[in-house]
């Protein structure tokens, strides 16, 4: 009976990792988990899906239209629901906040102060892909929650946000000049649109409106500016052409309209400053009088990093939102975080030529192939790998039966293995020949014995 065929593809906006790319995926997963660990912060991570509600009461209704959502087709009930609501009870994480929230008021009373957390996790969005945006993507959340939001401290933690996203930007070999980060200031912008006139109910409609302005055409920014009723002062003063844009490593061409705010400000103002100063990313920094964040609970600073020539989406973006753990039922705590997705940063790092196989295949790179060059070599060869491979070595052999010496160097080369280790007729005397793989050369038989110590010789070397 012949089997019918049928070819698949992944679903649109996601992504198949073949072994190079989960590579590339797990170089830059591990130069972010390494500096989380070294700035301090711990690692969580939550569900792959939570309830609806969950994301519905942090962002409002209209996140229902860009999730995914889950429902279980083994309940009835679930599936009755479905039919009648037409909405999930479930759905797919579009974002990690919610679920950090979620578990900080669970156990807020018994965690330490203050909680340094970061996660890794996958992310889903339903929306239309486009280049740096797809359906699916791995992101990089950290959050600093619980120390105080007054003074020093509250700039401390928010310039180590900004100075641990500046040393992944670092390990990744980007500078100041490939990559800025762009800070903002919520409450500020609010400030300025009621002394405009503003009336208090339009401001969120009016920060959506500065959020999306850059992705806006002419056109469709003043279609917008009209349906709001904005004057055409505000208009031109939040325009992206005449915007303020000034480096924090030059602060004195700050002009005096951006300095007119209270004493208690201008020290908050003077607090992140020093700190920025302090921990050495001043020439990363820049403030941007558009960059105020879309969503509603950020309460204060807010930054962005985009690459230099504005040729890609953001690569990161967070804020303080100092209301969010309480709102999810939790003690009132001061937090800060950001976000950075793989996505934007894979096509920034491959575009600029900062992924070269050396790079991201190094950490996997065998120490050793064993290679058989004859039948009785080849029946001792299995218990050889598993000695070295119980000592911690990554090791691979051929599964060919070829007893070609050359042709078994050429897949051990393919591989990118370091060494080859040649069992022959030296095995006769207990020992096997260990070839270089990148130099070539090829030195007097070693003792079986003394790979282990060898290969670990040549590791403490790498």
């Amino acid at each position: 009976m012949a089997v019918s065929s049928k070819k698949f593809q992944a679903p649109k906006g996601m992504r198949d990792f073949y072994p190079q790319d989960m590579a590339v995926r797990r170089y830059i997963e591990n130069i972010w988990r390494t500096v989380s660990i070294n700035h301090g912060f711990d690692e969580v991570d939550g569900p792959t899906f939570e309830h609806l509600d969950l994301y519905t009461h942090k962002s409002g209704p209209g996140i229902v239209s860009e999730i995914f959502q889950v429902f279980s087709g083994k309940d009835e009930a679930e599936r009755a629901a479905v039919q009648r609501t037409a909405q999930a009870p479930f759905a797919l994480r579009p974002e990690f906040t919610p679920t950090l929230a979620r578990m900080v008021a669970a156990q807020a009373d018994s965690l330490p102060k203050p909680i340094k957390w970061f996660a890794i996790p996958t992310m889903f969005r339903a929306e239309r892909p486009q280049r740096g945006r797809l359906r699916e993507h791995v992101q990089w959340n950290v959050d600093f929650i619980g120390v105080p939001s007054e003074g020093m401290f509250r700039a401390q933690a928010d310039v180590a946000m900004l100075a641990l996203m500046v040393a992944a930007f670092e390990r990744f070999g980007l500078s100041a000049r490939d990559v800025r980060v762009k800070l903002g200031d919520r409450e500020a912008v609010r400030r300025r649109l009621k002394l405009e006139g503003r009336d208090q109910a339009a401001l969120d409609d009016d920060l959506t409106l500065l959020d999306e302005r850059p992705k806006l055409r002419p056109d469709e920014y003043r279609s917008r500016t009209r349906q709001l009723g904005w004057k055409d002062a505000l208009v031109r003063l939040y325009d992206p052409e005449t915007r303020l844009v000034v480096r924090l490593d030059d602060m004195s061409s700050l002009p005096d309209r951006e300095r007119q705010d209270s004493e208690d400000q201008r020290k908050q103002a003077g607090s992140l400053l020093y700190e920025i100063d302090q921990a050495e990313i001043a020439e990363w920094c820049e403030f941007d009088s558009l960059i105020v964040r879309g969503l509603a609970y950020y309460t204060g600073l807010v930054f962005e990093a985009h690459e230099a020539t504005g040729a890609h989406r953001a690569i990161a973006g967070g804020g303080r939102y100092d209301n969010l753990i309480e709102s999810f039922g939790g003690p009132s705590l001061p937090a800060c975080g950001f976000g950075m997705g793989d996505v934007v940063l894979g096509n920034i790092l491959h575009d600029k030529g900062l992924l070269p196989e050396d790079v991201y295949m190094a950490p996997l790179r065998p120490h050793a192939f064993v290679v058989a060059a004859d039948d009785q070599a080849a029946a001792q060869l299995p218990k050889i790998v598993a000695d070295l491979r119980k000592q911690g070595f990554h090791v691979r052999h051929s599964y060919k039966t070829t007893r070609n010496v050359g042709k078994l160097l050429g897949e051990a080369g393919k591989s990118r293995a370091c060494f080859a280790i040649i069992l022959g007729k030296e095995l006769a005397e207990n020992k096997a020949v260990v070839k270089n793989l990148e130099s070539g050369e090829q030195g007097d038989p070693i003792p079986l014995m003394a790979l282990v110590e060898f290969l670990r010789a040549q590791s403490r070397r790498v």
